[in-house]
């Protein structure tokens, strides 16, 4: 047995099976096992996704194991991702982690999958630079969207969330009524690059505070594509790319006027970006070059950190361990879990 804090960390909360090894804030081992059935159906079928993580988490641990170079006895704990997410997928990762705990006689710690996105910015090589307490976080994922105020480790705040739909879904669901295949962000993100951003106007949401509304612009997509199909039937084809580029930034553009919002109320000049829409291109350009406009500092982790992962459940794990935050076997998988 060794005498390092190797811990073993499990996430399961959608469609993606990951096993990540830390020791300290280094990840040795990081693997994702992603299933493509889902493309199929144009979304995350749950039943589906459970019957995947069974297939997929045993690999996926021994890969993760083989990877950083150590055996199981060599474990000091198990995180996991509580929640939130699916919960046929989120009981297979439990239920794996409990019994792999029990089995080794070592702790078990639960991990908050929003938390967790968040905290991935203090892996070892996710940022250059950390950010230092308090700081702000734009959380952008398929399932959330939120402004979060961190306190320290433990402590976070949403200073706003959405209201309906959120970010990834606006992505998504715009992409479904422009015939392109799921999941859609990434498509839209890269025939942006050559569209028109300022071709065709959305509508914007007008909500108070720091909240995010998308359904409003999601129903003005679908409106003005009906309408100019009306007239022209070919219109989607012909002018994809600029449809792209105009959704793209209509979505960013809310996103960022609700960052300078919480900037100017809290007089944080700190603010992160985690989730995997975090990845989208748009969204890191305008956020950096925020940083010469109104003077706030940006901390973006790299990719592999910011879609669904392991490695952030095992950065979070690794913090829990050092504080000797554990859970007990019996502790629940939550489909909604607050920060």
């Amino acid at each position: 047995m060794s005498d390092k804090n190797y811990i073993l960390a499990i996430e399961s909360s959608c469609d993606d099976t990951g096993a990540a090894i830390i020791e300290g804030n280094k990840i040795l081992s990081n693997v994702v096992a992603s299933q493509k059935i889902h493309e199929i159906y144009g979304g995350v079928v749950p039943e589906l996704a459970s019957r995947a993580h069974q297939q997929n988490i045993v690999p996926v641990v021994d890969q993760a194991l083989k990877q950083a170079n150590i055996k199981k006895e060599d474990l000091k704990a198990i995180a996991y991702t509580r929640g939130p997410g699916l919960m046929g997928s989120l009981l297979v990762g439990g239920s794996f982690a409990k019994s792999f705990s029990q089995s080794l006689n070592i702790p078990l710690i639960e991990v908050n999958h929003m938390q967790a996105h968040i905290l991935a910015n203090f892996i070892d090589d996710a940022n250059i630079d950390k950010p230092t307490f308090p700081f702000l976080c734009l959380t952008v994922s398929g399932g959330h969207t939120q402004i979060v105020k961190i306190n320290n480790y433990f402590d976070m705040e949403i200073l706003g969330e959405t209201i309906d739909d959120a970010a990834g879904e606006a992505f998504d669901k715009a992409g479904k009524i422009l015939n392109l295949p799921y999941p859609a962000g990434p498509i839209i993100d890269k025939k942006s690059k050559i569209g028109n951003p300022t071709k065709f106007t959305f509508a914007k949401p007008k909500i108070e505070g720091l909240n995010f509304s998308f359904s409003g612009f999601k129903t003005s997509v679908l409106y003005f594509i009906q309408k100019e199909q009306k007239n022209n039937p070919n219109f989607i084809e012909e002018n994809i790319d600029d449809l792209c580029a105009s959704i793209q930034r209509s979505i960013v553009n809310i996103l960022m006027d609700k960052v300078q919002k919480a900037i100017q109320q809290t007089g944080i000049k700190q603010i992160a970006i985690a989730g995997g829409v975090s990845a989208n291109s748009e969204i890191r350009e305008r956020l950096l070059e925020g940083e010469d406009k109104f003077g706030w500092k940006t901390f973006i982790p790299k990719f592999a950190y910011t879609t669904d992962n392991a490695a952030m459940i095992a950065m979070v794990g690794t913090l829990k361990y050092n504080h000797k935050i554990f859970t007990e076997n019996t502790t629940k998988s939550v489909a909604k879990y607050h920060i």
